[in-house]
């Protein structure tokens, strides 16, 4: 009996061992027709991995400066005109190839390649947010305390309000002025620039603090940074910093009112480990994909579609405003582009064709997988750093339809691109993009990405083979042929 037992023991570990090699098999096998199953800097060549890393180079030199929304149009317009887009203008004749630009309110942008067929055909976008969490000045932001000048601040977007402190912080946007005029501000990117910050207590003085939650030790009230500290004869400090504001931006304490001032990170863009194979930058959510995406279409000269990058504000704080994702807009610049090529024979239905005939990638970071944290994740379902692109698969209604997303695996199949999937752990984690936004128009809409560590801090971690390639799979999109 023993020895019969044994054997029945034998046989079922050889049946497990040989169904274990079969579904491995099977895995292999899924992977190489679609799933990127090993970090996608194994398959690079010497020259690819050349590209990957100059590719790093330009897109850290354009974050630096592109710090919130409104300094990424300022140096995305400068990008498109080295590029030979020109500004959209009532006269402007549009033919295929013609490459111009849009900007709304100085806070987002579009840069659009005119393609061979007709509009009414419909248009490839590709769609991507340029603001990140930040700290906003509030509209009467001076006030002294302790002998200290501070200013009062608002956040922009999630954050968790203990990593803002004892960070170097630069203050970045503009003053507009009663009589019209605009006055541009930028203190701290430079080294031989001030920067501002927010003081924590030392250690030995808050140990009564410790038993605290992370959620009470620090609030956002509490995010306040110190600006000034040297009083006058005859007067306190912050009437000092006024006249230093008016010396310098010729402003008022009542100007700060009409202003849109931002504190943001100094730090530059970094490489991160021996490898250098990773960066670590404020603002990668989300202006790593509009980078991307404008990149991409800076070298599309002659598409079947016509193209665009659609570069939007206000995603992180839900798509609001007159130059979010929900405002009219994109559908007002598609009907004006529409306009321009039809005359008068331009009709509604014509318009509302093109929009259910358009494909638009609403492209979003998200948070991967974390080599301390990987609970956090459903692992089988979780994007890990140079993997390639992500599709976002949350279910509950946020996918696209399965006909797009096969049509999107075919795109990225057929163009070599790497690529993995993403859905959050069931009801614990979430977040949005403005990919919503458009479908609502009829739209057909995917959302995907690539994965950042330390998502939604003032310093996120990205690959730098994960940005090529999604640099590549918007130039795949754009190139498309019917």
């Amino acid at each position: 009996m023993t020895a019969f037992r044994s054997f029945i023991s034998f046989v079922l570990v050889i049946t497990t061992a040989l169904l274990s090699l079969a579904v491995l098999a099977q895995d292999e096998e899924q992977c190489s027709a679609t799933l990127q199953c090993e970090s996608s800097w194994l398959s690079l060549s010497d020259a690819q991995r050349t590209a990957v890393f100059e590719f790093a180079e330009d897109y850290k030199a354009f974050i630096h400066l592109a710090r919130t929304e409104l300094s990424f149009v300022v140096e995305a317009i400068a990008f498109a005109e080295e590029n030979g887009f020109e500004r959209l203008t009532a006269t402007t004749r549009l033919t295929a190839g013609t490459r111009i630009f849009e900007v709304n309110r100085d806070r987002t942008i579009s840069l659009i390649v005119i393609g061979q067929e007709s509009m009414r055909e419909g248009f490839h976008v590709i769609g991507s947010h340029i603001d990140s969490p930040r700290l906003d000045l509030k509209g009467r932001p001076l006030y002294e305390k302790n002998e200290f000048a501070l200013f009062q601040t608002n956040y922009h977007g999630g954050l968790k309000y203990h990593q803002w402190t004892n960070l170097p912080l630069a203050l970045m946007g503009r003053i507009d002025k009663k009589d019209g005029s605009t006055v541009s501000v930028s203190v701290g990117l430079n080294p031989e620039d001030p920067v501002f910050m927010i003081p924590e207590l030392s250690p030995h003085v808050d140990r009564e603090r410790n038993s605290q939650s992370l959620g009470d030790f620090i609030g956002p009230e509490d995010l306040d940074p110190v600006i000034a500290h040297i009083p006058g004869q005859d007067t306190d400090v912050i009437e000092q910093v006024l006249v230093l504001l008016n010396q310098q931006y010729g402003i008022t304490r009542a100007d700060l009112v009409s202003a849109e001032l931002a504190l943001v990170p100094a730090g530059p863009p970094r490489d991160m480990g021996f490898d250098r194979g990773l960066i670590t930058a404020y603002g990668q959510d989300d202006r790593l994909a509009s980078y991307a995406a404008m990149r991409a279409i800076a070298e599309i000269p002659n598409p079947q579609k016509t193209t665009m990058a659609f570069l939007v504000d206000n995603e992180e704080v839900g798509n609001r405003n007159n130059t979010g994702a929900r405002s009219e807009h994109f559908a007002d610049l598609l009907s004006r582009l529409l306009y321009a090529e039809l005359g008068e024979a331009y009709r509604e239905p014509m318009f509302r064709n093109a929009l259910r005939n358009t494909r638009f990638v609403s492209i979003d970071v998200n948070p991967g997988v974390n080599p301390m944290n990987p609970g956090a994740w459903e692992l089988g379902n979780a994007p890990k750093l140079g993997y390639g692109v992500n599709l976002k698969l949350y279910g509950q209604g946020n996918n696209a339809n399965s006909e797009f997303v096969a049509w999107t695996r075919q795109l990225l199949d057929s163009n070599g691109v790497p690529w993995q999937t993403s859905t959050y752990k069931v009801g614990s984690a979430g977040g949005g993009t403005i990919g919503g936004e458009f479908s609502s128009q009829n739209i057909e809409v995917i959302d995907f990405g690539v994965p950042l560590l330390s998502i939604h801090t003032p310093f996120a971690v990205s690959s730098k083979v994960d940005i090529y390639n999604l640099y590549r799979a918007a130039l795949a999109f754009y190139a498309f042929q019917d």
